[in-house]
């Protein structure tokens, strides 16, 4: 049976622990207890048997053994009062006991946990009931919209096929609102004018103009009742004044009625800049007409809502979980107390307390919860429970033994077809100095290229593995499902199955050269193209959500400006800082390939051409840069200044790297001196940006020296050790200054050292970084994600 302090502990909430009850304090005090009465009563037995002593032998006569027993007597143990019991008296002056003394210091403790658990849960409470209505009043709003334009879209249509019978020639062509066409006049940002007509009929825009102003009244008296502003609105009483006024035959429409939507993706941002350009031209006294949004904004809208119930139901089910850990070790802990205590009543009116307290009588939560269930399912999953319960809800996959026998399967494959290539490439002679210079080119590439990502999978599986045993919460940091994110067996699955792969296909490729065969060389790039296949594939097969997750961030980097930077999008983008080498092999092969030389294997053609070698020049900067365009669009978003600080770390890594590729290209003693002196300062800056930023260590009257106040590890001299080791790593680029005269295969294998030791460095990083992540949000209390709302108050100009 498992102790109820080791489940307790594995049950918490991580970024919750402060909140909980102490349980392991409250179990020290009272064993303390149990201790100091046990003492007492080694002390009274003693003394009495003393008494007993020294009463028999004046009362029975003399005995033998008198002596040795009041020798005994007098040696025998007693309880000696200490300067801190001493002090402790009451008003009478009495000596406390020390058992009495604990006991009031336990419940002290308990109370103050108590008050502790109560005001967290009240708070918590609070925002989540506050956020609730908040929910709901959007979730009105946006049926009101959506219900008013399905009313006027078929109002609308009905009108025009009334027109069309009417007089099919004398009808102007249909305006995109009108014909259905997928736009509206009304959008989740705001409300749109019609747009203009082309026929030059005054009399038709003018209905139009008065349709879409009754739209627009409609639409904003709804809102109004929802308690929601508008931008650039001067006022009802303005606002009838202007409505009675008009130029040139056109009516004048009301104000714009703006909806925040993120700007996470560029269709999105398109929108924005768009609306802004509306709100100008208004401003401008253009032709309000001109202002025409796309409905799918109301769809981004219905998306951010949806996810903001998700993330609501969630903080619930945490408070639930929190409210009901505690009562538990509440219970558990007084049931201790009373045992070694004796103290019934004291036990029974704390007991009492915790009975009255908010979160054992409060059922507010549970009313949400239901409520947030039932709306969820009426509007979001067509009334499906089990559809709604999946959103809700998320199971996470069973582990099954399967993937552990896989792991072993491809890797013992692995590794036997090594030995087997290995020895036939020995024989064949092709890593002498004699050997195939092209078969060398192209085996080193590839096989770099796919070692290096098996490599990094691995490293990955292992940070998974550490973050599951410490409790960091890597699925909330990254904003993943837990239903489908990979957990570390599956990633050691991928790392084997990806070496195995390769290994079976550089032993065919020489098993078909060594035959003679004229299509060998085709095979490792037939390789690259069933690796591209498997990634893209459609079918819910090889990890398709973590496959699709992936190419998602790798868009989000490659144009890392107009989207929204999150968590995984810019740890991802870290990662591939880390693989310029692999980027390198990458263009290589895809130039030899594509190019078609494997077939007659002139791979100079991919070597000594100008535009490889600038396309190199451009790939070694290249994740740097989009690092540094993460920073720049978070800083525009957030007026961190930090971020400024951090992509100037990435801009000097871009010099160093450049002046790097210059020294290779002309290896003077004035180029050797400008590499020294750029990738000194941008390791420098590196280290600091790690130590300090990334890794939190470094904080001032820090009760750990040089280090952080909280640490996950519990030995410390890790994280010296692990410090050492990243600067270490971080000054591999010295190699490259050094002229180390070897052969070419040589020179091969020490750069895929290099390489590999950068993968296993960021590996190493990544674990502190998240960790320094996880104690944030603990810091914060941050368990559940915050979603921005559409429908908000927005202050006006």
């Amino acid at each position: 049976m498992v102790k109820f302090s080791r489940e307790y502990e594995a049950s918490i909430i991580p970024e919750w622990k402060g909140a909980f009850v102490d349980y392991k304090c409250l179990k020290k005090l009272v064993k303390k207890i149990k201790v100091a009465r046990r003492d007492e009563d080694d002390s009274t037995t003693a003394a009495s048997d003393a008494d007993v002593l020294v009463a028999g032998a004046g009362a029975g006569g003399f005995s033998v053994l008198n002596p040795v027993r009041a020798l005994a007597a007098r040696f025998a143990p007693r309880v000696q009062a200490s300067p801190e019991d001493e002090e402790s008296s009451d008003s009478s002056g009495e000596l406390v006991r020390p058992a009495a003394r604990h006991e009031r210091e336990f419940l002290e403790r308990a109370e103050e946990e108590l008050e502790k658990v109560d005001g967290f849960y009240a708070t918590q409470e609070a925002e989540l009931l506050g956020r609730g209505e908040a929910l709901i009043d959007q979730l009105r709003i946006l049926a009101d919209i959506k219900r008013i334009l399905a009313d006027h879209a078929a109002s609308r249509r009905a009108r025009g096929l009334l027109n069309r019978t009417r007089s099919m020639p004398a009808t102007a062509p249909l305006s995109p609102a009108l014909s259905g066409s997928g736009r509206f006049l009304l959008s989740v940002s705001g409300l749109a004018s019609p747009q203009s007509m082309s026929d030059g009929s005054v009399e038709l825009q003018q209905a139009q103009m008065t349709e879409g102003a009754a739209v627009a009244d409609e639409v904003m008296a709804a809102l109004e009742r929802n308690g929601v502003s508008f931008v650039g609105l001067p006022g009802k009483k303005d606002a009838k004044k202007d409505s009675n006024k008009t130029r040139s035959g056109s009516l004048q429409l009301p104000a714009t009625v703006r909806i925040d939507i993120p700007a996470t993706n560029p269709g999105r941002t398109a929108l924005k800049v768009w609306e802004e350009l509306v709100n100008v031209l208004r401003k401008d006294g253009a032709d309000p007409a001109a202002a025409f949004v796309h409905r799918k904004k109301i769809q981004h809208a219905e998306k951010n809502i949806r996810d903001a119930f998700m993330a609501l139901h969630r903080g619930l089910e945490l408070l639930k979980k929190f409210s009901s850990l505690n009562v538990k070790a509440f219970t558990k802990i007084l049931k201790k107390f009373v045992k070694v205590s004796e103290q019934q009543r004291a036990t029974d009116l704390f007991s009492e307390k915790v009975k009255r307290s908010s979160f054992s009588t409060s059922d507010k939560v549970l009313q949400l919860a239901d409520e947030v269930e039932s709306l969820f399912m009426k509007n979001f999953a067509g009334n499906d429970r089990m559809v709604a319960m999946k959103y809700l809800k998320p199971q996470q996959p069973r582990s099954t033994h399967m993937i552990t026998f896989l792991v072993g399967l491809f890797t013992g494959t692995f590794v036997s077809l090594f030995i087997i290539y290995g020895i036939l490439a020995h024989v064949s002679g092709i890593f002498s100095s004699a050997g195939n210079t092209a078969y060398m080119e192209v085996v080193y590439h590839v096989f770099s290229m796919f070692a290096l990502i098996s490599l990094h999978c691995f490293l990955y599986g292992c940070n998974l593995f550490m973050w599951k045993s410490t409790r960091i919460n890597q699925n909330f940091i990254f904003d993943f499902a837990p239903n489908t994110a990979l957990t570390h067996r599956d990633a050691f699955l991928m790392s084997a199955s990806i070496m195995c792969t390769v290994i079976a296909a550089l032993v065919i490729n020489l098993f078909l050269r060594n035959a003679g065969a004229s299509y060998a060389n085709a095979v490792p790039g037939a390789l690259l193209v069933l690796s591209m296949g498997v990634l893209v594939c459609p079918f819910n097969v090889f990890y398709r959500s973590t496959r699709y997750c992936f190419m998602r961030i790798l868009r989000n980097i490659v144009f890392s400006p107009f989207y929204k930077v999150l968590m995984a999008d810019f740890f991802m983008a870290d990662q591939l800082t880390s693989q310029i080498p692999l980027l390198r092999h990458m263009e290589f092969a895809a130039c030899y390939f594509m190019a078609g030389s494997f077939r007659a294997n002139p791979y100079e053609t991919c070597t000594n051409s100008q535009q490889y070698k600038h396309l190199a020049y451009v790939i070694s900067f290249l994740p740097y840069y989009w690092r540094a365009m993460q920073c720049l669009r978070r800083y525009l978003e957030e007026h961190d200044t930090n971020q400024l600080a951090n992509a100037g770390k990435y801009v000097s890594a871009m010099v160093a790297a450049a002046v790097r590729f210059k020294y290779s290209a002309t290896p003077t003693p004035f180029w050797k001196l400008m590499v020294i002196i750029s990738s000194s300062g941008a390791t420098l800056y590196q280290l600091y940006w790690d130590f300090v930023m990334d890794w939190g260590f470094f904080t001032p009257k820090s009760k750990n020296r040089w280090l952080r106040d909280e640490l996950i590890l519990k030995n410390k001299s890790v994280y010296y050790i692990s410090m050492v080791l990243n600067l270490a790593l971080r000054l591999a680029w010295t190699v490259s200054v050094m002229k180390i005269h070897v052969s070419k295969n040589q020179t091969r294998l020490l750069d895929f050292s290099l390489a590999s030791l950068e993968v296993i460095r960021r590996g190493h990083w990544n674990f502190y970084r998240l960790e320094n992540e996880h104690l944030n949000n603990v810091g914060k209390f941050r368990a559940v994600k915050t979603v921005p709302l559409p429908f908000r108050e927005l202050e006006t100009d």
